[in-house]
């Protein structure tokens, strides 16, 4: 049996739900009339955000962190020094390399050069010597003629001069043997040796300038002038290859991002200019718009609407005019209205 006190808070309990019920259906016949708020020619404005276009500095090679040149918020120019990697075993490598280039360059002067001037001299001296033995056997061979002609071969005889020329012959032989020698010394190595002592030398010079720049990426500047946002490593730890160490933002790397209905969408381009307006600073400056996306998404959560929370959009990227920049910090919250075209 039911009594008269819990009675009436059922009673009041029914009372509460239908006024809740009755606010909830207020909020959303408002919300409903807000929700064209964010879609131009409906309401005023469409919502973003400043965004920064970092530039990541890293290095191609590993290694140990052994400097930091610059710190968070610093202003620094193309070329400035950020970080440091320990050199080695680059360094060693880039030795390596040099001493490498340097014993071919010294083999192929040497086959160019031909054989040392000693050893020349060695050959013109031998050469000299054949030639005096061949000319005394010529004079020998010449005697022992003339007196087999006039005394006959009771002077001399007929093997004797036969042994005589076979003597020049053997002399003749030698000098013409040393002749081409010294010429051949005095021409170098063959061509096929010198090209091949070449083409090592190119080589190894390519292995000394690769060597060369992996030393030269241990130190790493600045590509561009800009504004350094953080140092993602400190002194000492070990940096895998590839991975930034200092995070850059270059002063063309402020964008406006904003997102508009689909609605909204024909009525933008690439090159269209719009209004933008940032909490915190008075009046408007130009944006031109460089991309359009291509394709639909939800409403990012950093867009806090409630009216477009649940609509899919389409991101739109505008470059600020240059006076806007320098007051402009990624992160900050903006309303963006068409401009002209």
């Amino acid at each position: 049996m039911t009594t008269e006190p819990e009675r009436t808070d059922r009673a009041s309990s029914r009372r509460g739900a239908s006024l809740l019920f009755g606010l909830g259906g207020l909020l959303l016949a408002l919300a409903g009339c807000g929700g064209g708020a964010t879609e131009a020619g409906q309401g005023d404005y469409w919502q973003g955000y400043v965004e920064g276009d970092n530039v990541f500095a890293a290095s191609s090679q590993g290694g140990s962190l052994v400097r930091i040149a610059v710190e968070k918020g610093q202003a620094v120019k193309s070329g400035e020094l950020l970080f440091e990697l320990d050199p080695e075993p680059q360094a060693l490598q880039v030795e390596q390399a040099r001493e490498r280039v340097a014993q071919a360059e010294a083999r192929l002067a040497d086959l160019e050069r031909g054989v040392r001037p000693s050893e020349l001299a060695a050959i013109e001296a031998r050469l000299a010597g054949a030639k005096s033995a061949l000319g005394r056997a010529r004079a020998d061979l010449e005697r022992r003629r003339e007196l087999f002609e006039s005394s006959g071969p009771d002077v001399v005889s007929k093997e004797e001069i036969d042994r005589f020329a076979a003597e020049v012959e053997v002399d003749a032989f030698n000098v013409a043997s040393l002749e081409a020698e010294l010429e051949t010394a005095r021409l170098g190595g063959r061509s096929g040796a010198v090209e091949a002592a070449r083409r090592e030398v190119a080589t190894l010079r390519i292995a000394q300038r690769e060597a060369q720049w992996a030393l030269d990426q241990k130190r790493v500047t600045a590509p561009t002038a800009a504004l350094v946002q953080d140092t993602l490593f400190d002194v000492g730890e070990v940096v895998p290859a590839g991975r930034p160490v200092v995070s850059l933002l270059p002063p063309g790397g402020v964008l406006v991002r904003f997102f508009v209905p689909q609605s909204a969408l024909p009525t933008l381009a690439a090159g269209d200019s719009v209004q933008v307006r940032v909490d915190g600073l008075e009046g408007e400056f130009q944006a031109r718009i460089r991309f359009i996306t291509t394709e639909a998404e939800f409403t990012p959560p950093v867009i806090y609407s409630r009216e477009s929370r649940s609509k899919l959009v389409f991101m739109v990227e505008a470059t600020p005019e240059p006076d806007a920049l320098a007051r402009l910090h990624p992160g900050q919250p903006l309303e963006v209205r068409p401009g002209a075209r």
